[in-house]
């Protein structure tokens, strides 16, 4: 069952309808990692999961996931560093994770879901990907200021299979990084009309960021280098 809803972050919808299509839900324990994911928790709990966690890494985003999802009385966000959770050992039936955890602290934060995920426990990732080995300097920049520490596409399965994770599947979504990016530069359109001189002085650097990306994608060839893969794994190394 997709979704017309628009989730805005890097794949798009094409994770989350892949969940929807091929994962059964019900009953299940699931968490779901990073912001932006409020449509996802939402369509999980309508899809039968019985108990969804959604944890960000900052306030702002814990202000606005509470506020997106103020009406669920059962969903409570919380903030948490990724790679050391509240959680229990043995938790969740499913975790969920797009574009979250593809930065510098990868590492960390796989060892910490391999803790909290039951055995033969779900893993649905969507990583940003180097579509080549070697990228120019400039795709070097935007990794770098955004704290992103990309695989190489293709040794993505081996990085969680040497972790202990039994890939089931992975799959390649480069070509929705295009809507994404292009619908950054539309919302930063708008709200740039919208802010005040202080709120755009305020917000100088991100602004400046979100413009700078989007248009190495889209226009100076950053979308030859730069990927999005989806991973399906199961946890077998208990």
């Amino acid at each position: 069952m997709k979704t017309k809803e628009q989730l805005h972050l890097p794949g798009g919808n094409s994770q989350l309808n892949y969940v929807l299509e091929n994962v059964d839900l019900i009953d299940k324990t699931i968490l779901v990692i990073g912001t932006g994911s409020e449509l996802a928790v939402k369509l999980f709990l309508n899809n039968g999961a019985s108990k969804i966690e959604l944890i960000v890494e900052d306030y702002d985003s814990l202000l606005n996931s509470r506020l997106a999802l103020d009406q669920i009385e059962s969903i409570n966000p919380k903030m948490m560093d990724f790679e050391i959770t509240d959680f229990n050992e043995n938790t969740f039936d499913l975790v969920y994770a797009q574009a979250s955890i593809s930065g510098s602290k990868r590492n960390r934060i796989i060892k910490e879901i391999k803790r909290i995920i039951k055995k033969d426990g779900i893993l649905i990732v969507g990583e940003i990907v180097k579509l080549e080995k070697l990228v120019p300097q400039f795709v070097n920049d935007m990794f770098s200021d955004s704290d992103l520490d990309p695989l190489y596409t293709e040794d993505i399965k081996n990085y969680y299979f040497q972790r202990g994770w039994d890939v089931q599947e992975t799959i390649d979504h480069s070509p929705k990084l295009n809507e994404y990016y292009s619908t950054n530069l539309e919302m930063l359109s708008k709200s740039l009309k919208e802010l005040s001189d202080n709120e755009k002085s305020y917000y100088k650097k991100l602004i400046n960021q979100i413009s700078h990306q989007s248009k190495a994608y889209l226009k100076q060839g950053a979308d030859k280098f730069i990927g999005f893969s989806i991973l399906k794994a199961i946890m077998n190394d208990r």
